[in-house]
């Protein structure tokens, strides 16, 4: 089954959110409407909470986690994900916070208390550093993950119709009859 409890909490969805029956999301996960999870990600909010804004889409093999309670992270940390996100193929997101209308490229991988503003791009493969910030129209690229320059006003506006792209075709896949 693609959700599941942990310590009694289930996941909690908006409308028309889409998870993929491959897809597994377990404990404190919250969805926003028009989202979808898609083929073999992995969200995982056991320790900590996960909040995950509307109109968002978690591609295949991402992975995201959190941190818990403890000596070296007093209260943990959460992992926020904006409205209007797109996280692409196989990211891996942990206790990090991600703005609205962003983009987080293909096998990006995001550490602990970074922080990404609206309207971030961050290119394919990426590692962004832990508590790095990440500032508005900018594109980040590299490892470890720098600016390298302003986003377009024609790059800003692909980050809305990218994510309204995949509200789109999780709308087709939810009117498929299942089995």
């Amino acid at each position: 089954m693609p959700v599941a409890s942990y310590r009694g909490v289930l996941p909690q969805f908006g409308q028309r959110v889409y998870v993929d029956p491959c897809a597994v999301v377990i404990g404190r996960v919250t969805v926003g409407d028009d989202s979808s999870i898609w083929p073999t990600a992995v969200v995982r909010g056991d320790v900590h909470d996960i909040r995950i804004g509307e109109r968002t889409s978690i591609q295949d093999g991402s992975v995201l986690h959190v941190t818990h309670d403890g000596p070296y992270s007093p209260g943990g940390r959460a992992l926020l994900v904006g409205s209007d996100v797109t996280i692409g193929h196989r990211v891996v997101l942990h206790a990090c916070t991600i703005g609205n209308a962003c983009l987080v490229g293909m096998g990006t991988v995001v550490l602990d208390d970074v922080v990404t503003e609206d309207f971030v791009m961050i290119g394919a493969g990426a590692v962004v550093t832990p508590g790095k910030h990440l500032s508005s129209r900018g594109l980040y690229v590299g490892s470890p993950a720098r600016r390298v320059r302003e986003l377009t006003d024609t790059e800003v506006a692909f980050l809305t119709y990218s994510a309204a792209n995949y509200v789109k075709l999780k709308d087709e896949y939810l009117r498929q009859p299942s089995g």
